[in-house]
């Protein structure tokens, strides 16, 4: 047991508070402002001099089932068709309770927020669930993408949010969705993705003369900085480089945190404490522990998701959870030296694997999974090939790249020569001169490629059922009229690759919670007035990626949870 000791001199003073948020992704900023819409105090401690977390680099997207705006859109009631597919999916990888209370819980976290703080999303009508061919899986309605916000509202907060990864962004900071990115492509195609470009651009321009980047907002960033702005403007406190090395208890509950903000010790009493810190996909010690052996050391997640508050949990007498196999969520991921320093972890999420005129091989040049997976699951299939498919392999050729892009570079690019001198790109006439250069033997490349044309040309994919499912055609390309909009034919003598890697975006392995996430000890008792939420909380799915949005729809609905059962524990109080 820690007591509150006397403060010392030179002690950074902090007023009491209500709750306390460790993190200030979209876990951390729900809890905050949840607490202030109850009427309760709030303070968001963040390690990070930026706001926003791993949240801020993503795509904002929260997969919430039987939402209300989905039944706006027209989509039936979704709660028993959800039921069904989660119990499958899931099956006996986590308590049943757990993503039963998610189901509970999601809806009226959406609502509630839209409702009392303009926390706005718009549904995907077109976004299939991951596992589409499952029962209960939706077409659509589930996934939910968050409303562009001006970064403007926030003031001087603005060059305080973390910033998206550069390479989704354009022009020096513009940041665009995935649907405007598709639309602008071929803007000379079309009148209006002519006037959305000029538009945007218009937009950013104005921006650049008073903003370091654009101050339109959108994805992850988008996300961050309207939560961000709903919460200040309820008098949450939002403070950076706070670095908490202690939960304080006293009598067995949670009675405030210790620690050093902008290098000056603190002490903050609190009534509670909700742990949103991120999980640990950057912290060495626990990736190597936990994760699979073929795991890249690298990852696209915020650099201080590092597992700082679950050794907190853990402190104040909570349990790790069982282990979930391999215990992350992941992306197949290339890695670029950016030409002005620092490594670019690109996630091939979406705009590349699924389209026609790709395949990825093993080190034997064989293809060893249905490339238009999941993300997650394409993943884990890596997993189960270990070292024999990492790195894998991406294979296109020289039109696929002009059409879709590869990696971090764009569609329509002209000239590909500074990404193969920087190594990044390989480029070849034949599959046995590519061969020699990603190492893998010739023979089988070249078979390998020849097979995926006559797959091309039936339109089936007889090894991995490619474009067998809702979900994979619609990452295809559905406007070249192919017999299967994921497959295409590749023209052997332009062929080019990029080695990709299996990065963890999240931990799932956490603090094990309750269905409020109260964190829980060994005997499985809550500990009073300690909560996670996110990465740092036992993933209720079991480790498994239901849909797009399902980690941080999954890390929003326990940290209004945890928010309002506070509440209601001091109203009884």
């Amino acid at each position: 047991m820690s007591i509150e000791g006397p403060e010392q001199p030179g002690m950074a003073q902090l007023a009491d508070a209500d709750l306390v948020a460790l993190g200030s992704g979209a876990a951390g900023l729900t809890a905050a402002l949840t607490a202030a819409l109850e009427g309760l105090s709030a303070v968001v401690l963040e390690i990070s001099p930026s706001i926003g977390g791993t949240t801020a680099r993503s795509s904002g997207t929260i997969w919430i089932p039987d939402n209300h705006l989905m039944r706006a859109a027209g989509f039936p009631p979704d709660r028993e068709a959800a039921e069904t597919y989660l119990g499958n999916l899931i099956g006996n990888r986590a308590p049943r309770e757990g993503w039963l209370a998610f189901l509970e819980h999601a809806p009226r976290m959406l609502l509630d927020l839209e409702r009392r703080a303009n926390i706005a999303f718009r549904p995907y009508l077109k976004a299939p669930d991951y596992r589409s061919n499952d029962p209960g899986a939706a077409s659509g309605g589930r996934a939910l993408e968050p409303v562009a916000f001006d970064g403007q509202l926030l003031g001087e907060w603005f060059n305080r949010l973390a910033l998206p990864i550069p390479e989704l962004t354009v022009l020096g900071g513009m940041m665009v969705t995935r649907a405007e990115a598709q639309k602008l492509v071929w803007a000379e195609r079309s009148v209006g993705a002519m006037r959305l470009g000029l538009s945007l651009l218009t937009r950013h321009l104005r921006d650049r003369l008073h903003y370091p980047r654009g101050t339109r907002l959108v994805m992850g960033n988008g996300l961050v900085a309207r939560l961000l702005h709903e919460a200040l403007r309820r008098g949450v406190r939002v403070l950076p480089n706070a670095h908490v090395r202690e939960l304080l208890t006293d009598r067995g509950k949670i009675s405030g945190v210790r620690g050093v903000l902008d290098g000056k010790p603190f002490v903050l009493r609190a009534r509670s404490v909700v742990l949103a810190g991120g999980g640990f996909p950057t912290d060495p010690e626990m990736c190597t522990a936990n994760l699979p052996p073929a795991a890249s050391i690298h990852t696209p997640a915020g650099p201080f998701a590092c597992g700082t508050s679950i050794r907190l949990g853990l402190a104040a007498g909570g349990q790790l959870g069982p282990s979930l196999g391999s215990n992350g969520m992941w992306f197949p991921s290339s890695l670029w030296s950016r030409p002005a320093g620092g490594l670019a972890v690109h996630p091939h999420i979406a705009l590349d694997r699924a389209k026609p005129g790709s395949l990825i091989v093993n080190r034997h040049g064989e293809r060893f999974a249905n490339e238009a997976l999941s993300y997650h699951d394409f993943c884990e299939e890596v997993f189960r090939h270990g070292e024999d498919a990492v790195p894998a392999w991406m294979i296109v050729d020289r039109d696929f790249i002009h059409r879709y892009g590869l990696g971090v570079i764009r569609p329509r690019t002209r000239s590909l020569q500074p990404y193969v001198e920087s190594g990044y790109l390989k480029a070849a006439s034949s599959p046995e001169a590519l061969a020699a250069q990603i190492g893998v033997p010739g023979e089988a490349l070249a078979r390998t490629i020849e097979r995926c044309n006559s797959f091309a040309r039936s339109g089936q994919d007889e090894d991995f059922h490619r474009g067998e499912s809702a979900y994979q055609r619609s990452n295809g390309d559905p406007d070249r009229r192919l017999k299967n909009p994921c497959l295409g034919p590749i023209n052997p003598a332009r062929l080019h690759a990029v080695s990709l890697w299996p990065t963890p975006l999240a931990t799932a392995r956490g603090l094990v919670c309750g269905t409020n996430g109260e964190v829980l000890d060994q005997a499985g008792d809550p500990i009073h007035g300690l909560y996670a939420a996110g990465g740092d909380m036992q993933s209720v799915f079991g480790g498994q990626y239901p849909g797009a949005g399902a980690q941080i729809g999954q890390a929003m609905t326990f940290a209004w949870a945890a928010a309002r059962h506070t509440a209601n524990g001091l109203k009884q109080e």
